[in-house]
């Protein structure tokens, strides 16, 4: 990372990992991106803290940003808040058909019905509404995390080598190990990579600093009781849909407690994620212990007919919506990067065998129904909008997808033309 400006401005160097980070995220697929891809893009969400502005000593952004790098809680309990709104017209439920559908589980097509318990289904509806959580760990072996629903919870356990996914609502179990050798279980397990508490969003958003970002300590408050900084990160490039990320710092041990995305066309944040509760004493160890309840169904990971973490079947990123996809490019830079990659669908928007927009049913017709036709030297096409991410499709089947405005999306279309 680059040296910070004495103004407590800064500036830092990209780094492969970012580049690499970037691609990554770029394989979603439209009309995927309408809402999958801003699940990707929510990784670099993080936030104004509540209430009050305590007396705290000076720092820079530099000292702050150190200051997390350096953060190591292997111990903390609490309750998380998390509010997302993209904008999107009410769905009417199909929106869980998309869900389940990116990620492979339960209702997603394939062979195997899949478990209403399998983490890559359940932690993927925190990519739209408001949810709370109750969260909590020690050290890198033990984490829980409850999704509390109406009347219903939803918990992911890793305790050890087990990780343990248990949905109340059916009472249905799913159970996967680590493979031997494995250091970190919980990276094999569905949906863990979906942010989910401060720290998961801090640590993509700090990604995401580079030359084209300006980073300054924007004052304190307090957030869960405790005392925190404010880290504002903001876009130097005009074009790009975000407008600011603030990180609110814990004073005390460095942990982000709290996170805000507020989009350049103004108005409610996009995603609003923090701590209500927070403890940093170590949880009870039977706050770890799971077993499956009578009657429970449960499905082991290899009964799902695939690894876990990769799934074989169903319509996810990795699968039926990705097929077609070629020459996958990423245009411009920093915050105003556009994915552009082809369908090979002739016609415009692709679609299954069966007509529907990108094989997701209803909910694709749906989609197709709300973009914006747009003219250029390109040619013709539509462009999917949300308050963070936009993505065209042009009729020869080429997309251009990311945070940034309608204008720029067809901007780098005519300019690959």
């Amino acid at each position: 990372m680059a040296p910070i400006d004495s103004d407590d401005n800064t500036t830092a160097g990209a780094g492969e990992e970012l580049r690499a980070g970037r691609r990554k995220a770029a394989r979603y697929v439209v009309p995927v991106a309408v809402m999958g891809v801003a699940a990707a893009t929510i990784g670099l969400v993080p936030a104004l803290a509540d209430s009050g502005d305590p007396d705290l000593p000076k720092v820079t952004a530099e000292q702050l940003i150190e200051k997390i790098a350096k953060s190591d809680v292997q111990q903390l309990s609490g309750t998380v808040r998390i509010s997302t709104d993209l904008g999107l017209p009410d769905l009417g439920g199909l929106e869980s058909g998309l869900m389940s559908g990116m990620s492979g589980g339960p209702g997603s097509g394939g062979d195997d019905e899949g478990s209403a318990a399998d983490p890559s289904a359940k932690l993927t509806e925190l990519v739209s509404g408001s949810h709370t959580l109750r969260v909590a760990a020690d050290g890198p072996d033990r984490q829980k995390l409850s999704l509390l629903e109406n009347a219903a919870e939803y918990s992911l356990i890793h305790n050890g080598k087990d990780v343990w996914g248990y949905d109340s609502r059916s009472n249905e179990v799913y159970h996967s190990t680590a493979a031997d050798g494995a250091e970190r279980p919980d990276k094999d397990v569905p949906g863990q990579d979906v942010p989910a508490t401060p720290k998961d969003f801090a640590d993509q958003a700090l990604k995401a600093v580079d030359d084209t970002t300006s980073v300054t300590v924007g004052g304190t408050a307090q957030v869960a009781g405790r005392d925190a900084y404010r880290l504002v990160v903001e876009p130097k490039q005009d074009g790009s849909t975000v407008g600011a990320i603030t990180v609110a710092v814990d004073a005390e041990t460095g942990t982000p407690l709290k996170f805000t995305l507020t989009p350049a066309s103004g108005g409610a944040a996009v995603v609003d994620v923090g701590f209500t509760k927070v403890s940093f004493a170590k949880p009870d160890a039977s706050t770890f212990d799971f077993t499956p309840p009578e009657g429970a169904k449960v499905t082991e990971a290899d009964e799902a007919g695939r690894r876990v973490g990769a799934p074989e079947h169903g319509r996810g990123a990795e699968g039926g919506l990705a097929k077609g996809m070629n020459g996958l490019e990423v245009i411009g830079e920093g915050w105003n990067s556009i994915a552009a990659f082809d369908t090979g669908a002739q016609g415009g928007l692709p679609t299954d065998s069966a007509g529907d927009l990108g094989g997701l049913g209803d909910l694709g017709g749906f989609l197709g129904s709300f973009g914006d036709q747009v003219r250029g030297d390109f040619g013709s096409g539509t462009v999917f909008k949300t308050r963070l991410v936009n993505a065209l499709i042009t009729d020869d089947g080429k997309v251009y997808a990311g945070a940034v405005t309608k204008d720029a999306l067809v901007k780098a279309a005519d300019a690959a033309k």
